[in-house]
């Protein structure tokens, strides 16, 4: 217990706090030692990142019993139905798949995005595409920390973007599904970044 507490920079008196509040799991036990691992550690991370974006330790225990009981992640975090697919890490994949830079800070910011979220002993990622395509922008060089920074900000873009299309149909095609339509505003969005790039480069070859 004192060598957990170390690693994850808390004092030992916490770290029974912590376990009293049910907010890590018990360690494996061999007779009257208690082995803990790289499995607490990234739990103690998590939990702090959260304070870190003022969750309260109420908070993070409700959460974590729900999903201890097998209620579904986007359920606890109120996410809607989506066409992206959650992936399940462990700790251990996921420093991997970011090479070394899951910080508690980085680890904070994309909790507070909502791309990751706690699950037992592993962690899942909203969507398998942001994830590849977030592990391809950090091993060609950039910064963990300035994709999150970016993702926030295609964020705010894509949430103005997605109440100009539902304004725009549901005043016009009151009839019409807004699932059918959907497609039809992926596409437009998807060609105009396309377009985007290419003048971009344009310009840069001038």
């Amino acid at each position: 217990m004192t060598e957990l507490a170390e690693a994850a920079g808390i004092t030992v008196r916490t770290l029974r706090f912590y376990r009293e509040r049910g907010l890590i799991p018990p360690p494996r036990r061999e007779g009257r030692l208690a082995w803990y691992d790289e499995h607490h550690l990234a739990r103690l991370h998590t939990i702090a990142a959260m304070l870190e974006r003022g969750h309260t330790l109420s908070v993070i225990a409700e959460l974590n019993e729900a999903l201890e009981s097998g209620r579904d992640v986007g359920e606890i975090l109120g996410i809607q139905p989506t066409e992206e697919t959650p992936v399940r890490l462990s700790p251990e994949e996921l420093a991997d798949a970011f090479a070394g830079e899951v910080t508690p800070e980085n680890l904070a910011a994309a909790l507070d995005l909502g791309y990751l979220a706690p699950d037992g002993d592993e962690i899942v990622h909203i969507s398998r595409r942001l994830l590849d395509a977030s592990t391809a922008l950090v091993r060609a060089g950039v910064p963990l920390a300035e994709v999150m920074q970016a993702g926030a900000r295609v964020r705010e873009h894509a949430d103005a973007l997605a109440e100009l299309f539902l304004t725009t149909i549901r005043t016009y095609t009151q009839d019409e599904s807004m699932e059918k339509l959907r497609p039809l505003a992926k596409a437009v969005v998807e060609a105009e970044l396309s377009l985007a790039l290419d003048r971009r480069l344009a310009a840069e070859k001038e």
